[in-house]
């Protein structure tokens, strides 16, 4: 115990010495700030009205009153595609020229509309807010049509509203796009800068002058990271968020909760890193390649169910897949510790997994596996 607390004092007093892992918190912070205004709000939209009817100016008017789209009127449809091009447009809407009468004759009607496809989250919003303001102009021309023809405003009602639906935020009110794609951006910078930290701590111990320490050293010395990087959850999954304005549900032991096994798995995914790679030029190389594949297939910017099944399957051996289910769902969803019970679990198996390969690999590239079955098979030998 007095080995264990030695090597826990040494690196807890170095990384206090030099808080180079404070840069953490300035990098992220700048790096969120994109997520300040929570979602996408007023987005250039040209609408181009070729029909000059009170049917256009309602979706005109529909659209800019939307909280997504901010209108800008273009005369011609080249000038605005023009502008598509040149990224100072979303979109761009073309109400057609005898729209409005086509409607009043029972005609279909189609509004075209083009979208700059490499903004998916944009062209979402856009596209909703288009298909509402449709809705809106076609209602209220078809409520004109029944009332001319004899129906009473209940008897309208009735046709174009047969089922009376109210959505409520009730589970989740206030869930953004930007609020499930910030926990899932602090847990991989989490988890990078653990393996960063921990894999140098690992090579540093094992390159001493004096040899290897001891393991009650060594595990003491790793420990050390525990509390700095739980400090590090705290700020970066509860006040930073806070400060941004973004709904959260869990309390600070929650997160603690959650935060602990994932830096446990961290830390034996670190150990497999190191044995296999022993060089930090190599571990530094390495992680700065895989971070943004292991932050697409985390499972936070795109469904895990969608993902081919090999895909799958690897997403679900790192532990940051695990940890950004567990976080939001308690934070930002309002499920409680025991409904992601099974991601804390999966989370200590995964550590538990990865420490013991990592020690199987240390102990085959030291020859120490090797020497051990040699005299297992010579004591054998013996005995017969």
């Amino acid at each position: 115990m007095k080995a264990y607390f030695h090597g826990f004092m040494m690196i807890m007093s170095r990384m206090l010495e030099k808080p180079v892992w404070m840069l953490l918190l300035c990098s992220l912070c700048i790096m969120s700030l994109v997520y300040v205004n929570h979602s996408v709000w007023d987005l250039p939209v040209a609408v181009v009205d070729l029909d000059h009817s009170s049917a256009s100016r309602m979706v005109t008017r529909s659209l800019d009153a939307s909280a997504k789209i901010a209108v800008q009127n273009y005369i011609s449809i080249e000038e605005a595609q023009q502008d598509l091009v040149a990224r100072k447009l979303f979109a761009v809407v073309v109400l057609p020229h005898n729209m409005e009468k086509r409607i009043l004759h029972g005609e279909n009607v189609t509004i075209p509309a083009y979208g700059d496809a490499t903004n998916r989250l944009a062209n979402g919003q856009i596209e909703q807010d288009v298909i509402s303001a449709y809705r809106a102009m076609t209602l209220s021309y078809n409520s004109e049509i029944l009332l001319n023809n004899g129906f009473t405003p209940v008897q309208i009602q009735r046709i174009l509203s047969p089922i009376k639906a109210q959505s409520i935020d009730v589970f989740n009110p206030g869930i953004s796009f930007a609020a499930i794609t910030f926990p899932g951006l602090m847990v991989m910078m989490l988890q990078h800068t653990l393996l960063i930290a921990a894999t140098r701590t690992s090579i540093v111990l094992h390159t001493l002058p004096q040899g290897k320490p001891p393991l009650p050293v060594y595990l003491g010395c790793l420990s050390a990271l525990i509390p700095i990087w739980l400090f590090l959850s705290v700020i970066l999954f509860v006040i930073w968020p806070m400060l941004l304005g973004y709904r959260q549900t869990a309390t600070i032991p929650e997160i603690l909760v959650l935060t602990f096994p994932f830096i446990l798995a961290t830390l034996g995914f670190a150990k497999l890193i190191t044995e296999c790679l022993r060089s930090i030029e190599l571990i530094y190389l390495t992680l700065a390649m895989v971070t943004t594949p292991v932050f697409y297939i985390s499972g936070t910017i795109w469904p895990l169910q969608l993902m081919p099944k090999w895909v799958w399957f690897i997403s679900h051996l790192l532990p940051s897949t695990w940890a950004t289910n567990a976080i939001a769902s308690v934070n930002q969803m309002g499920l409680s510790i025991t409904e992601v019970g099974g991601d804390v679990v999966m989370m200590l198996v995964l550590g538990a997994s990865y420490a013991t390969l990592g020690w199987l690999v240390g102990t085959l590239r030291d020859g120490h596996l090797r020497r051990f079955m040699t005299n297992l098979r010579h004591g054998l030998h013996k005995k017969s």
